[in-house]
């Protein structure tokens, strides 16, 4: 026989699925709903905090609890080059983005190594969010050589895909890309940015971009919503 909090959880998510609970709407008091199942307040507890932990409910202690609609999952291929932009669409979401940082500075050891360049020798980087649906999912740093960027960024001003960018503004189409997949920790800023649910988990790529003579020309560290993006690779013998 299954537990309590799992039957009462079924039920509240087949009320959410039928409408009987609509996307925006504040559940309940706790003690009216426990009442209304006939359960326990701890075993309604445990019922909400399971379907927040799936990104169906949203608990705002002292306001109350939410019904919300989960983002759905963004599936990839590794295989693939792809932009954030490009992936956030095909998923049909709403794509967004918001600019932290864009400047001149001198290069990191990390980054001067794979761009082949010397450290302190002088990069663009830029940082932002990428937001699906209006919900932050992506945060990105990106390294370009300024040899490379020249003064394409010097009015302060970009916004979308820095593939189509180095293409039509630069001249080098980026056709390759060495990936890094990690599990940054949980101390890491770039990561608890991102970190707005129970449920949320963040996965790091560490990008080298190359360019058709496989001059490397862009270095990326691309942190993504584990609970939103989903990547995939065909392995054969």
């Amino acid at each position: 026989m299954q537990a309590k909090h799992y039957q009462v959880k079924q039920r509240l998510a087949e009320m959410i699925d039928n409408g009987e609970l609509r996307i925006g709407e504040r559940m309940p008091s706790e003690l009216v709903m426990a009442k209304e199942f006939g359960v326990s307040r701890e075993t309604f507890r445990s019922a909400v905090r399971a379907l927040e932990q799936e990104g169906r409910l949203l608990i705002k202690h002292g306001v109350g609890t939410f019904v919300i609609q989960p983002l759905p999952l963004i599936p990839s291929s590794l295989e693939k080059l792809s932009s954030i932009g490009s992936m956030i669409q095909a998923a049909r979401l709403d794509e967004g983005e918001e600019r932290i940082r864009l400047k001149t500075e001198r290069c990191a050891p990390e980054a001067a190594q794979v761009l082949g360049i010397q450290p302190d020798d002088p990069v663009i980087t830029l940082e932002r969010f990428r937001s699906a649906n209006g919900e932050p999912v992506a945060y990105s740093i990106n390294v370009i050589p300024r040899q490379i960027a020249g003064d394409r960024f010097d009015n302060g001003q970009f916004e979308g895909s820095l593939l189509e960018f180095f293409e039509n503004q630069l001249g080098r189409k980026i056709v390759t890309a060495d990936s890094e997949i990690s599990v940054p920790l949980h101390i890491d800023r770039n990561c608890q940015r991102l970190l707005l649910h129970p449920q949320t988990t963040v996965l790091l790529l560490k990008q080298t971009h190359y360019d058709e003579v496989n001059q490397p020309v862009l270095y990326s560290l691309d942190y993504l919503r584990n609970d939103v993006f989903t990547f995939r690779i065909r392995r054969t013998i």
